[in-house]
């Protein structure tokens, strides 16, 4: 994930740039919908009415825009799910805070096709390169992110000294893997409360 704790804002970006980024945020939601190997610079030059010539301009393969679209990504999600989370206390209380944001970002469709990643991982999993390398250093920040958290409580005796908090992330993760494929599949918010209710019970349990 970028470094939600950089204190240096971005130089305003130039208008070559501000295209390429809305180019590969629609590349993203694409994405997210059909998957990363459907994602071709033909069939982002018919969503966006673009006309092919321009996008090679941005992007020189179809690797190129593929990984360009797992950064954009990254950074959709730390702004939508890192940040916002960063504001509860330390321990315990950011690591429930990072899951609700996880499921808030999933419950208002960020994305059209649900999680990015979730969606990139079960479809890249079986197919080595550097677009599924790139997947999988996602999740990897990910995962540390709510083991730093995980391993927070611990030290404050919020949840138990004995507790094994890699198995304890696996948990919460799969939790929201799992309100994230269920959401979209039936179309039901209840999916979303259950992990919400599930996330805190595990804890809780922990304690």
């Amino acid at each position: 994930m970028a470094d939600p704790d950089a204190a240096t804002p971005p130089p305003p970006l130039s208008k070559g740039a501000r295209t390429r980024d809305a180019i590969l945020r629609t590349a993203a939601a694409i994405a997210s919908v059909e998957g990363l190997e459907r994602l071709t610079l033909g069939r982002l030059a018919s969503e966006l009415q673009m006309s092919k010539s321009g996008l090679y301009a941005h992007f020189r393969s179809k690797e190129e825009l593929q990984l360009a679209t797992v950064e954009v990504a990254t950074e959709i999600l730390t702004a939508e799910v890192v940040v916002p989370a960063l504001e509860a206390p330390e321990g315990s209380q950011r690591l429930i805070a990072f899951c609700d944001t996880f499921l808030a970002h999933v419950e208002r469709r960020v994305f059209p096709g649900g999680c990015f990643f979730t969606s990139a991982a079960a479809e890249l999993s079986p197919r080595p390169g550097p677009v599924r390398e790139a997947i999988a250093q996602g999740y990897r920040e990910w995962i540390g992110l709510l083991e730093e958290q995980a391993d927070k409580a611990k030290e404050r005796g919020e949840i138990h000294a004995r507790s094994d908090t890699s198995q304890l992330v696996f948990e919460l993760n799969g939790m929201l893997i799992a309100a994230n494929v269920f959401y979209f599949l039936f179309d039901d918010a209840a999916e979303l409360e259950r992990a919400r209710r599930g996330v805190r019970e595990r804890i809780l349990n922990s304690s």
